[in-house]
């Protein structure tokens, strides 16, 4: 039966002259989904994605691609983007796509077909015959972006694919993200971009200290850190308001909107739930709109990676 996941890792460590770089690490990512790398500097991803490049070996464990041991006639499978970008300043952007397109086993032929199809696409048409030290940071990017995809990898590696690109730019590789994510390629993305993270990708992991942490959907991953808090928007006098948030409620922001209407974010405290904390303010304001607070991505991590 095929495997569901692109890649299995179970009970991975990695050590450098006595530091742990990754400290058993088990983690399978799903076929065709997107997947966010997280962590901060210095926790382990560039360790665990050069592994599955296998740029590293572990010292033990075993990582599975495709259900298979990971080895040797996987590589060309993989399309890597790392964050320290790696090309010829030199030489000229054709030159240079071609050269590693055929790296990556197309016949110039191919990497030309290709190319043109990915230089329009991206609005590249006229950097053929540029040079790499006459592009700007973001036209680098894109074409290392373009060098990445070109073999049609099963696995896309990005390690801070946004990094340097101006909105428009940014939107216009999410959007390709997309899309490749629609023809079946499985992606990585590791980045500290969790504005991106909550917007494109469908699971995440976490990992601190050499460790992961936790993972699962995004959702799921919100809901772990979910607290009592809500948000009210009501129409009437703040001071009755607040008179009416009594022992077990707490005002964490209060905000005007307007010169009747104001947005007050509360956090219930102890066993009090919601309805209590209606009957106790609805002879007193009229409530507006109310809604349960949604930690961001951003939040989970702090809060997963600092303990608070």
């Amino acid at each position: 039966m095929p495997s569901r996941n692109i890649i299995e890792i179970e009970n991975l460590h990695k050590s450098y002259s006595g530091f742990k770089a990754l400290n058993n690490i088990h983690l399978s990512i799903e076929k065709s989904k997107i997947f966010g790398l997280l962590g901060p500097n210095g926790a382990g991803k560039t360790t665990l994605i050069r592994i599955i490049n296998q740029i590293l070996t572990p010292d033990v464990g075993t990582v599975k691609f495709d259900g298979e041991i990971l080895s040797r006639k996987h590589i060309h499978h993989i399309g890597y983007l790392p964050e320290e970008r790696g090309l010829y300043k030199k030489m000229k952007v054709g030159e240079q796509a071609i050269y590693l397109a055929q790296l990556k086993g197309l016949s110039k032929k191919e990497a030309k077909e290709k190319l043109n199809y990915w230089f329009e696409k991206l609005g590249a048409t006229n950097w053929w015959n540029k040079k790499i030290e006459d592009l700007s940071k973001g036209m680098a990017q894109k074409v290392q972006f373009i060098t990445t995809v070109l073999h049609d990898p099963k696995v896309l590696i990005l390690d801070e694919p946004l990094s340097g690109l101006d909105p428009v730019n940014s939107l216009m590789i999410k959007n390709e993200i997309l899309e490749l994510k629609k023809r079946k390629t499985s992606i990585i993305l590791s980045t500290h971009d969790m504005n991106s993270v909550e917007e494109i990708c469908d699971e995440a992991a976490i990992i601190n200290h050499s460790e992961k942490i936790m993972q699962g959907g995004i959702q799921e991953l919100k809901e772990k850190y979910q607290e009592n808090s809500w948000t009210i928007k009501y129409r009437g006098n703040q001071m009755s308001f607040t008179n009416a948030v009594w022992g077990g409620w707490e005002i964490v922001t209060h905000k005007k909107i307007n010169e009747n209407t104001n947005k007050a974010e509360i956090r219930l405290l102890n066993q009090f739930t919601i309805n209590q904390f209606i009957k106790g303010i609805v002879d007193h304001v009229e409530i507006v709109d109310i809604n349960l607070k949604t930690p961001t991505i951003q939040e989970v991590f702090i809060k997963a990676t600092t303990n608070e």
